[in-house]
């Protein structure tokens, strides 16, 4: 078994008309080939290496992080004198994936990185969450680092990025007791110490993910006397200095592996990152971009698990003299699983491909200025990402929650057991929806998009562009619903309404567009995605007319049975 060569769906959306693109953007038009010995000559060689790095990972998976998952669960990490101490499984995971190169995933070769794009990297971070969705989360943080790539000083670059391709771990240290999805109101306080050329941070952060790691971007507030997210910047805190200690950790539902701590700063060192003030408004921002998407991966591995763990049952479990993969009710219910699972890597992979693209170019703008096409094409694509991220992760991990409910379901009292898999995947499912923005949060930066049509307008120009069918007809229809639906509550003009509905609209441009991402994907590999499309047309369609019965016949005053 090998995650990756047993899942030829994911092989599939390695290999979208997109990457030759994405690859000499991000290979700067192959100026290293020659210079590094593992530097790509062309998109052959690229593409080569790529799926190399992926068989390795799934071989990985297969052999170590998925036969730890279960002893990592039951063990989880321990606090002892202020520092965090991983389970057995999760310490030889790390030193495996380090082991076999994967540190540094998607960092410059200059900093010893492997310089690999964020869709090998979601396909990465998807195969080892469906190994143990907790590890991912302690292996996946490592793309902090491309923060302090982004906006760190050269110094800042040439320390901590080294560092973290040699195996460093990294944290975000962005939540407090009294600042949760509201992080204008975080307090931790940063006083300049010019004395010794440094800051100083004092104060508690709360449900820190991977807390005690060895690398630390921390959000506090630098500037006295402000309440808001004005007065607020990010700094880089190495755990060698001392001066934060882990008081306790979270005694959670699931992802036990993962230790999520509560920290106290008492006079830490830490150095700027970037500008003053800028913490939340921008670099923060970027991080809980990338962040989100890490969770994207996450819901889909877990999915993917689920429904392997439901399959494998099923095929075995007989009742009533046949096996129960055979009645209706379940079979329906493992398709649907399917089609859930490949809709939303249709979502996740077209998300990753289109910030690897404005991401490459960035970059690229920092050597050299960009042409005015290319200017347009960084700017298109990043709206395309910044609309495209919210739903990706606000859906996948609401059908994480929904394939793994179904996967205990479909196992019937012996899911109820710790003895199947399907229980820890249903509780380690449970934070996806919550943590790096709940779905209502998603819900919220999704829906100025559903409101301008850019969702619906992004369908139809995707629409143009295949060949006609029953299919394709199927969802020019859900697009006129979505298009009625807001045309009906923008024409109330009442914010509260808007607002009432969004969960609805949301969900709604959500179905359109993974439905025309697996159209697409079907047309050019039938053989993979045709029935899954099918299965998923008829389940969104069904969802989006429920929808539409509700949104058309809410007014305000019907909004008030619900206060």
């Amino acid at each position: 078994m090998n995650n990756y060569k047993d899942t030829p769906e994911l092989s599939a959306r390695m290999h979208s008309p997109l990457m030759e693109r994405i690859v000499e953007l991000k290979e700067n038009f192959y100026v290293e080939a020659g210079k590094y010995d593992y530097a790509p000559k062309d998109l052959a060689d690229a593409m080569d290496n790529y799926d190399r790095v992926l068989e390795l990972t799934g071989s990985v998976c297969d052999e170590v992080i998925a036969p730890n998952a279960e002893s990592v669960d039951r063990e989880g990490s321990h606090c002892s004198g202020g520092r965090v101490q991983y389970s057995q499984g999760t310490a030889q995971n790390l030193k495996v994936m380090h082991q076999a190169g994967l540190s540094g995933f998607g960092l410059p070769r200059q900093y010893g990185g492997l310089n690999m794009p964020v869709t090998v990297f979601s396909a990465v971070c998807e195969m080892i969450s469906r190994a143990d969705a907790s590890f991912q989360n302690v292996w996946g943080l490592q793309s902090c680092a491309d923060t302090i790539n982004e906006f760190g000083s050269p110094e800042q670059k040439e320390k901590y990025l080294k560092m973290a391709s040699n195996g460093a771990t990294m944290s975000m240290d962005l939540t407090e007791p009294d600042a949760g999805s509201d992080l204008q109101s975080v307090m931790l306080k940063a006083t300049e110490d010019p004395e010794n050329g440094c800051w100083r941070l004092n104060g508690v952060k709360r449900f820190i993910t991977n807390g005690d790691s060895d690398i630390h971007l921390v959000l506090a507030r630098s500037e006295e006397g402000t309440t808001d997210g004005r007065g607020l910047s990010l700094f880089i805190y190495d755990k060698r200095n001392g001066g934060v200690n882990v008081r306790r950790i979270e005694d959670k539902m699931g992802i036990h592996g993962s230790p999520t701590c509560e920290l106290v700063f008492t006079g830490a060192k830490a150095e700027l990152c970037g500008d003053r003030r800028l913490g939340l408004i921008k670099y923060v921002m970027a991080l809980m971009n990338g962040a989100r998407l890490g969770i994207a991966t996450q819901s889909v591995g877990i999915q993917d698990a689920a429904w392997r763990e439901a399959v494998a049952y099923a095929a075995e479990r007989r009742q009533f003299g046949r096996n129960i993969d055979n009645f209706p009710a379940v079979y329906q219910m493992l398709a649907v699983m399917k089609a859930k699972i490949e809709a939303s890597r249709s979502l996740l992979y077209e998300t990753s491909r289109y910030v690897d693209i404005y991401k490459s170019l960035d970059a690229i703008a920092k050597v050299r200025t960009l042409t005015p096409e290319e200017r347009q094409e960084s700017k298109r694509y990043s709206r395309l990402a910044d609309a495209l991220t919210p739903i990706s992760k606000g859906m996948t991990s609401e059908f994480a929650n929904q394939n793994t409910y179904d996967s205990i379901q479909i196992h019937g009292g012996s899911g109820f057991m710790r003895d199947y898999a399907c229980e820890r995947l249903y509780r380690d499912a449970r934070i996806t929806s919550i943590y790096e923005g709940t779905t209502q949060l998603q819900v919220v930066a999704a829906l100025r998009y559903v409101t301008s049509g850019v969702y619906s307008q992004y369908v139809k120009d995707m629409l143009a562009t295949l060949p006609d069918s029953e299919i394709k007809a199927a969802i020019s229809a859900m697009v006129e619903k979505l298009d009625a639906m807001t045309a009906h509550v923008m024409e109330l003009k009442e914010t509260e309404l808007t607002d009432f509905c969004g969960r609805r609209l949301m969900e709604s441009a959500a179905y359109c567009v993974m439905c025309i991402l697996l159209l697409r994907d079907s047309i050019e590999t039938p053989d993979l995605f045709d029935k899954s499309l099918k299965v998923f047309l008829d389940y969104a369609g069904s969802q989006v007319d429920g929808h539409s019965t509700a949104v058309m016949s809410w007014t305000l005053e019907s909004m008030q049975y619900y206060k």
